[in-house]
């Protein structure tokens, strides 16, 4: 059974209850966790605000050695969490080991050494006879929920910089994906002080329970839109801080003049990559009419070729969605499709089993289809056209969300004018979803507020303290 993890300890849950772990590629039953409760919940935030007391007390440099010493604990158990995440997602196993785990690893090396490198006022007389400074301060005990579709890569980028920061946390994976977590805090059970890092496992009633709960000074969520907008609800009942990072409809904006080879090929990575279910994928396709009809037969033709299959095939590009009830979601988009629309391949499961879903391409829709406003969350991405810059970063902007997009052009101009007027958090040109832990990440609009990843991210987690001296 995965356990939860609380004040250092391997713990169920009190009630004795249990949740099933399906694994996507089968779709059948494999393990339990537990699932948590008011009491479970209550207990992990007792356990962070005993924690509290002395951690919010340490250096940053006593804060960076715990970090890098946590990082070598993960590096030198890495074949283990790479088997964790893979088994409770699916992802193929390779990729997973290069871009997730050695990613999150480098990253909470970033965090431990973002702390001791925190900005601010300088100390001087702003007022004749008095020296004013800033201090900043953890915010203190900090509710976390992690998505599923990064379990272990996700649960660093919100640990990293609270922890950094000197805050307590309590993080709630997902119901999904929770073994990677349970992992990470019982490997470090044997390097952080009892009650820094703990983990509750359970469902949506538990994740409610963790962003609701009064000792909670700040709450973060990576989720849907939907799920943000209940958070930020939750935390305005008493006044907490909320960090959102929330849902996309990244566009990836091609010019005539752009490498289309190269286009293709970052496109095909951008929007397939975790088998599209990554907020910041390319799922809208915008190339300007004068290349379309051969732009859109090439990007077909490449779409085609990519694989989907579990995580041992090495020629697989993503792998199954990650539950049934993903899994149905992106079949309606695509069945629900209306009549002006057109499936040009893909479109369908793939296999028997678990929760393959074929990378598909659909022409011929129309920026109110649902499908170019909502996000679809899979391997699926539409194809529009424009005659012209302005109706490009129109279109482009003409949706709800605002995290991440692309521009894909060989003119210097073009790419800084439109990298200006893309209303996203993040903007790639010629590239589409790389990220690195000195860059910050999040969105506008209805993509969140807050930021994960740089040095940013720590400040997310600190509070602003003027202090002001008289000279007596």
């Amino acid at each position: 059974m995965i356990h939860n993890v609380i004040d250092g300890k391997l713990v169920p849950a009190a009630s004795g209850q249990t949740t099933d772990l399906v694994d996507p590629v089968t779709g059948q039953p494999y393990e339990t966790a537990a699932l948590s409760r008011e009491a479970d919940v209550d207990a992990a935030y007792a356990a962070a605000a005993r924690a509290q007391v002395t951690w919010r007390r340490t250096t940053p440099s006593q804060r960076q050695a715990y970090l890098l010493k946590l990082a070598d604990a993960f590096d030198a158990r890495a074949e283990d969490l790479l088997a964790a995440e893979v088994r409770n997602t699916g992802k193929p196993v390779e990729m997973t080991r290069s871009e997730e785990i050695v990613g999150g690893i480098d990253q909470l090396r970033f965090f431990a050494g973002a702390a001791r490198s925190l900005e601010g006022s300088a100390a001087t007389e702003y007022l004749e006879g008095h020296t004013s400074y800033v201090r900043r301060e953890p915010v203190g005990i900090v509710g976390q929920v992690a998505p599923w579709n990064y379990p272990w890569q996700m649960a660093i980028w919100k640990i990293g910089p609270a922890l950094a920061a000197g805050n307590t946390v309590v993080l709630k994976p997902s119901d999904t994906t929770p073994v990677t977590a349970s992992l990470m805090a019982e490997i470090a059970a044997d390097i952080l002080p009892p009650g820094v890092f703990n983990v509750v496992c359970g469902d949506r009633d538990t994740g409610r329970l963790v962003v609701s709960h009064p000792a909670a000074a700040l709450v973060s969520i990576t989720g849907s839109t939907g799920a943000g907008k209940q958070v930020a609800a939750a935390a305005a009942v008493d006044l907490k801080r909320a960090h959102l990072e929330l849902g996309g409809k990244a566009p990836a904006v091609v010019f005539a003049d752009a490498d289309i080879d190269a286009t293709i090929e970052g496109i095909c990575v951008g929007a397939f990559f975790n088998a599209g279910q990554d907020c910041t994928a390319v799922t809208r396709v915008l190339v300007a009419e004068e290349i379309a009809d051969d732009f859109t037969e090439r990007l077909v033709k490449a779409v085609s070729e990519l694989r989907t299959a579990g995580p041992e095939d090495p020629d697989a590009t993503y792998g199954p969605l990650n539950n049934a009830a993903q899994f149905a979601r992106v079949s309606a988009v695509v069945e629900t499709l209306p009549a002006h629309a057109r499936v040009l391949t893909g479109g369908h499961r793939v296999g028997t089993e678990g929760y393959f879903y074929a990378p598909t391409v659909v022409v011929g829709v129309r920026q109110s289809d649902a499908i170019v406003q909502g996000e679809t969350f899979g391997p699926v991405i539409t194809v529009q056209t424009f005659a012209s810059e302005d109706e490009a970063m129109d279109l482009a902007n003409g949706v709800d969300f605002a995290l991440a997009a692309s521009v894909w052009t060989r003119n210097h101009g073009t790419a800084m004018r439109c990298s200006a007027t893309l209303d996203f958090g993040c903007v790639w040109v010629n590239t589409h979803i790389p990220l690195v832990a000195e860059m910050p990440h999040g969105g506008f609009k209805q993509s969140g507020y807050g930021k994960d990843l740089s040095h940013y991210a720590v400040e997310e987690y600190t509070r602003v303290k003027h202090v002001m001296h008289a000279h007596i």
